[in-house]
């Protein structure tokens, strides 16, 4: 699967938001500011595993389609994924 700049950029954004976390802890930065950014930097990441899992889908997808095979396994696969993700 090829990755796309949004998906790149998204995660990108994830690393920056960690980074910022890691330096408010240097900075003994009170906790209920770390905790609110760590829960943010967690749904992006939640958002992201979803956009990938989507993503990867739709493209499994057209190919099953193309063969002419069986696409139930593949949604099974992906809504799978998305449970561990949990």
């Amino acid at each position: 699967m090829e990755y796309d700049e949004k998906v790149k950029n998204r995660v990108k954004r994830i690393e920056g938001q960690l980074r910022g976390i890691l330096r408010m802890m240097e900075e003994n930065k009170d906790c209920k500011d770390v905790i609110t950014q760590l829960s943010a930097a967690r749904t992006a990441i939640d958002r992201t595993i979803g956009v990938v899992v989507s993503s990867n889908l739709v493209e499994c997808v057209r190919n099953a389609d193309e063969k002419g095979e069986s696409t139930e396994e593949l949604v099974k696969e992906a809504v799978e994924l998305l449970v561990k993700s949990r």
